[in-house]
């Protein structure tokens, strides 16, 4: 029973650290999720224990459990990461797409189009992760997609600032288009280019993708030569 109560308290926090209901360096008070659940402390520590061996939490004997904050140069390397494997699945999707992927990529980018329109942020937020997983289902391979996907949970609570505007909206559409035709193109290396110009990994996307982040996320502490300016 304790350990399906910390189960369940770990499942729940862990979502809301990756989707950044829970904001990197946010503190985490044991009483308050000990009432909260309506459980003793006991299976609450469980959690936190299990979060922090996937560095989601930190436990400090003086400063008490947060959020994790991750230094600049982790995030960097980590987008760095997810651009690449993107452009891979990308690249297999051209390889391998079939009539039944070209139109799933339709109703996809029809969904990304009206979100656009809407100007609805959140609608479209759903709309670009249709669109994404339709690529990884569409690479037919299930080891990368899960590579992806469990990398880009890990940094979805530092992509705060994506979709906040109808011009960063519109930039998402426009490269949305030109992977999708490139893929029902069968144009392996160009679907691969342009997955790769649309996350912000390089120079002048990832200085733009840091400028929108809130400074108190970072841990400076590890990534001191990485401080903007």
């Amino acid at each position: 029973m304790r350990a399906s109560l910390a189960n369940d308290i770990r499942e729940t926090l862990q979502a809301e650290i990756e989707t950044g209901v829970l904001a990197p360096g946010t503190p985490i008070d044991e009483r308050a999720l000990a009432a909260r659940f309506n459980v003793s402390r006991t299976p609450v520590r469980e959690a936190l224990q299990h979060l922090a061996a996937r560095d989601l939490v930190v436990i400090s004997p003086r400063q008490g459990v947060a959020v994790s904050r991750l230094s600049i140069a982790k995030v960097r390397s980590m987008l760095e990461y997810i651009g690449e494997l993107e452009a891979l699945c990308a690249r297999f999707c051209a390889r391998r797409a079939s009539d039944d992927l070209h139109e799933a990529l339709d109703r996809a980018l029809i969904a990304c189009q009206q979100a656009a329109v809407e100007g609805d942020a959140t609608e479209y937020a759903r709309a670009n992760a249709l669109f994404h997983n339709t690529i990884y289902d569409g690479s037919r391979n299930e080891c990368l997609a899960d590579q992806i996907r469990a990398a880009r949970r890990q940094s979805e609570r530092y992509r705060v600032a994506d979709f906040r505007n109808r011009s960063q909206i519109s930039r998402s559409l426009q490269e949305h288009f030109e992977i999708a035709r490139a893929i029902q193109a069968g144009d392996e290396k160009k679907a691969a280019e342009v997955m790769l110009r649309h996350v912000p990994a390089g120079t002048t996307g990832f200085s733009e993708f840091l400028a929108a982040v809130p400074r108190h996320f970072f841990d400076f502490g590890v990534d001191r030569d990485s401080r903007p300016s």
